[in-house]
């Protein structure tokens, strides 16, 4: 079983940058492909972004590729998101999650286990 815990979030102006963390517990977390999702007030949770297990291959949504990476540290048990260029649009809890599949999914069901997540709010 893996735990996860995100921290990172803030508020921000438009422009603006933040690198959220995720930090994850248990031996096999290096196993992991890992996912970040966020949900804004009112929307359904979305998908940001993915990496796989040994940090190889990155898949992002269409919103946030080219402003957003998603990278990991295996030795340190943590994967991280770098966001730049913020828009409000971006605004939202800013979730981590962890699969134990083969393949890099993106749907939400496809992850097994989920951090707290962290609100991120960016002003205009």
């Amino acid at each position: 079983q893996v735990q996860l815990v995100e921290s990172g979030g803030g508020s921000v102006q438009a422009g603006g940058s933040l690198r959220l963390s995720c930090a994850g517990s248990g031996r096999t977390f290096s196993s992991y492909n890992l996912g970040w999702f966020r949900q804004a007030p009112g929307k359904e949770r979305e998908f940001v972004a993915a990496i796989t297990w040994i940090g190889s291959n990155t898949y992002y949504a269409d919103s946030v590729k080219g402003r957003f990476t998603v990278s990991r540290d295996n030795a340190e048990n943590t994967v991280y998101l770098h966001m730049n260029s913020l828009r409000p649009d971006d605004t939202a809890v800013y979730y981590c999650a962890a699969s134990r599949g083969v393949l890099l999914v993106t749907r939400g069901d496809g992850f097994d286990y989920w951090g707290q997540g962290t609100q991120v709010t960016v002003s205009s």
